[in-house]
């Protein structure tokens, strides 16, 4: 059986993809939770190479919020090397489940 997974690109983002992964946060402007999120992935980029962490307002992406299906800010998708999105999750994450996304763009294998 074959998922398909969304696919971002550096033009979709409008920001170069990370060598490991992508944590792309929908927010919007007066989200707090949004604030909250953010300062978790910032400390996560502090400790992780290669992971790169792309806040899209989406009053601003309504065309990428909408494709993606972005009910609820904050959502985070995490994208693996090549951009394909391997988890996605609203609210606030925590250190260890951010670590444990990142951790599984790593794993994502590609067959064919």
């Amino acid at each position: 059986m074959t998922i398909d997974r969304p696919r971002l690109t550096a033009d979709d983002l409008g920001a170069p993809l990370g060598r490991r992964a992508t944590l792309v946060q929908f927010s919007s402007t007066f989200c707090a939770p949004c604030r909250a999120t953010r300062r978790v992935l910032e400390h996560l980029l502090a400790t992780e190479d290669g992971v790169v962490h792309v806040e899209l307002d989406v009053a601003d992406r309504t065309d990428l919020g909408q494709a993606l299906e972005i009910d609820v800010t904050p959502t985070v998708l995490v994208l693996d090397a090549e951009g394909v999105v391997v988890r996605r999750a609203s609210g606030v994450p925590s250190l260890a489940q951010a670590r444990a996304a990142v951790a599984l763009a790593d794993r994502v294998v590609r067959v064919g």
